[in-house]
C-alpha cells in the first residue's frame, strides 16, 4: 500500500512509545489537498516572445541562444535569458525545423541539455518553476517542432 493509500484510509502507523503505542492517521478532508501536499505541480507555458505579455506568465524566461530580431530589449519584458539551455548552434542549423529530424533533434538535445552548460542552465529553470509558474519564450513560429517543447517536456517530467 502506497503511503497516500495508507493516508487516505487511516491506516494506523506505529508511534514509539511505551508498549508499541499506536496513534491514528486522520484522512484529509479531500484528496486534492493529499496531492497538492504530497506533490507540487510544475507550471510551465510556451509562448512566442512576440505575443503580449500575459499576466498568468509568472517568470518569462527566454530560452533561445540568439537575441529575437526586431524586438528591442526593453520591450521583451523578461525576468531572465538562458541561452546556455538553448540548443547548440550546430545543433540549431543541422535541424532547421525538418519535421521529419524533430525525434532525432529532441534526442539530441536532451543529451545537450544532461552535460554542461545546459545542465546548470535547466537546474536554474528548474529552481523558478517551483518558485512559480514560467513562460518559456522563443521567437519560433511553430512552436510545436521547437526545442521549447522538448524544454516543457523535460520540466514537468523530471522536476
Amino acid at each position: 500500500m502506497r503511503a497516500e493509500e495508507k493516508y487516505l484510509s487511516g491506516a494506523r502507523n506505529p508511534k514509539p512509545g511505551v508498549g508499541g503505542a499506536r496513534s491514528e492517521v486522520r484522512a484529509p478532508r479531500c484528496v486534492r489537498c493529499l496531492n497538492a501536499a504530497m506533490s507540487k505541480r510544475v507550471t510551465v507555458r510556451m509562448r512566442r516572445v512576440y505575443d503580449a505579455v500575459d499576466p498568468d506568465d509568472g517568470a518569462r524566461v527566454l530560452v533561445d541562444r540568439l537575441w529575437p530580431r526586431g524586438l528591442a530589449k526593453d520591450a521583451a519584458r523578461l525576468d531572465e535569458w538562458l541561452k546556455d539551455v538553448a540548443p547548440s548552434n550546430e545543433l540549431r542549423k543541422w535541424y532547421g525545423h525538418r519535421e521529419e529530424a524533430y525525434e532525432e533533434f529532441a534526442e539530441r538535445y536532451r543529451a545537450e541539455l544532461a552535460d554542461e552548460p545546459g545542465s546548470g542552465a535547466l537546474e536554474r529553470l528548474r529552481e523558478m518553476a517551483a518558485d512559480g509558474p514560467v513562460t518559456l519564450l522563443t521567437a519560433t513560429k511553430e512552436l510545436d517542432l521547437s526545442h521549447v517543447t522538448v524544454l516543457e517536456d523535460v520540466l514537468r517530467h523530471r522536476s
